[in-house]
């Protein structure tokens, strides 16, 4: 792992603690209110965070065996996944959302030098070097978390974040969610 990746994992984990407090002082009435995503509430949400953790460590073992699938095998198990996290309670979302990093991170390491130049595709078909990956994640954590509306601002973000430099659509994401 180079120093820009150990430095994007530090990021990562420091955001993704913030969110796992936040989520585990969630009440059931808090965690099925809406977020700021619009027809999401917040179960859905923080589910989401977890399972796009897991299918961005199918990417990064796509990458680093040369066999697998681009995040999702379907749209509509990447919907599925989430609905199935709906209605749970705090405690099991973040231990969900945990269990989902920790899996991230172990993927991490056994990334090889040679593993982080394959180039994969997304669930949207985009293709991607793999070394873009944990900086995809930490856009999904940092955003994600201020789409909760549970008060996690822009200005909360891990430090360095917000100049990151970041490809699209990260970038115009990051910068949709600065105005909040």
């Amino acid at each position: 792992m180079d120093a820009e990746c150990t430095e994007t994992m530090t990021m990562i984990a420091m955001a993704t603690a913030r969110l796992i407090a936040d989520v585990a002082g969630m009440s059931d009435g808090e965690l099925r209110a809406p977020s700021q995503l619009e027809g999401w509430t917040r179960d859905r949400v923080a589910t989401h965070v977890a399972r796009s953790g897991d299918a961005m460590c199918a990417m990064l073992a796509w990458a680093r065996t040369g066999e697998g699938v681009p995040g999702y095998a379907s749209a509509e198990e990447r919907e599925a996944g989430i609905e199935a996290g709906a209605g749970r309670s705090a405690a099991e979302l973040a231990a969900d959302l945990a269990g989902s990093a920790a899996r991230f991170t172990a993927e991490v390491e056994e990334m090889t030098d040679d593993a982080w130049d394959a180039v994969i595709e997304t669930s949207t078909g985009a293709t991607i070097p793999a070394r873009e990956i944990p900086a995809r994640r930490l856009v999904e954590v940092e955003l994600h978390h201020t789409d909760l509306g549970m008060g996690y601002r822009p200005a909360d973000w891990t430090p360095g974040f917000a100049e990151m430099e970041l490809g699209e659509p990260m970038r115009t994401w990051r910068a949709d969610r600065a105005d909040r």
